[in-house]
């Protein structure tokens, strides 16, 4: 790749972390976690595009309404990851999150009810001090498989909420400068 031709994975490290009330690129974050789990974060971000062309452009209606067939269809596309758990889980959540929408007004409005509105901020002396689940992922978690959610554990949620800007974790390193 050339050095100015952008990366299919820049959207999302111009994303990560950015706090974002839309329930379409919630839903995107979503499912690129659901994707990543026992993956890398590029197998599955790299794969956006492939996520747009099988998932009807990430409308969250749309993909709810999803049926076996369309699972078959997707699974026969070479560019995609073809794990019919995730592809099925990516259906499931369309369908809680519309179910959400309806209880809560929007993904985003139960989502954010977690961190009270505001990114949650957690600082850290060292990288190695991150961790890559929480209590409140935990909790998070359960309440989203109470909702109907699936392929949601404590350490995919802490990366959706960290990934949506929902929770912010800041390393200070031996600078004193903050890295994030």
């Amino acid at each position: 790749m050339k050095k100015d031709q952008p990366s299919k994975f820049d959207w999302y490290h111009k994303q990560w972390g950015k706090p974002t009330h839309d329930d379409r690129l919630l839903f995107i974050l979503l499912t690129v976690g659901t994707f990543q789990a026992g993956l890398s974060w590029k197998a599955a971000a790299g794969k956006l595009d492939v996520f747009l062309r099988n998932f009807h452009n990430m409308d969250i209606q749309k993909v709810a309404a999803m049926m076996p067939d369309d699972v078959e269809k997707i699974m026969q596309d070479p560019e995609m990851i073809r794990n019919p758990r995730k592809i099925n889980a990516t259906i499931q959540n369309a369908q809680a999150i519309v179910a959400v929408q309806k209880e809560y007004g929007s993904f985003a409005e139960y989502m954010w009810d977690f961190v009270g509105g505001v990114p949650r901020l957690n600082v850290y002396e060292e990288a190695y001090q991150v961790p890559n689940v929480s209590p409140l992922s935990k909790n998070v978690a359960k309440n989203m498989k109470q909702h109907g959610f699936t392929f949601v554990g404590p350490v995919v949620t802490y990366m959706f909420m960290k990934a949506s800007g929902m929770i912010q974790d800041e390393v200070l390193n031996q600078d004193g400068r903050s890295v994030k």
